[in-house]
């Protein structure tokens, strides 16, 4: 019974962690679609087409949904991955720190492994044992 709660707190720690690493995303592409001048801005300054606001709104929208829905979760984990791949080359080509994407990258990945029992069944973190 016990270790059933520490997985069921587990599982509600990665939840909350996952919604957290999706909110930079969801205000991006809302910033988008209500069309904030910041965000046209922000292209321009990384050296980007203002044609490619509307397809990385929608990138980040799919990635979100597919990372929160529970049985496509991994995929959208990857898909994040790829994402923020391009996200840390861009900023790095400008001469901008990445910290903040590679934060992201670390806690999409840590929730998805709180949450997901399967992943931890396949990545087990084991406690190390003196000799």
């Amino acid at each position: 019974m016990e270790n059933s709660n520490r997985n069921m707190k587990l599982v509600w720690v990665g939840r909350i962690l996952s919604v957290l690493a999706t909110f930079p995303f969801i205000m991006s592409a809302v910033m988008v679609f209500t069309k904030n001048p910041a965000v046209s801005e922000g292209l321009k300054h990384a050296g980007m087409p203002e044609s490619l606001l509307w397809p990385v709104a929608i990138l980040e929208t799919l990635c979100v949904v597919i990372y929160l829905i529970p049985a496509t979760s991994v995929l959208g984990a990857i898909l994040f991955t790829g994402f923020l791949g391009g996200a840390i080359l861009t900023h790095l080509r400008i001469g901008e720190p990445v910290p903040l994407q590679i934060t992201l990258g670390i806690l999409i990945w840590l929730g998805l492994y709180l949450r997901e029992p399967r992943l931890r069944a396949l990545l087990p973190l084991r406690k190390c044992s003196n000799p």
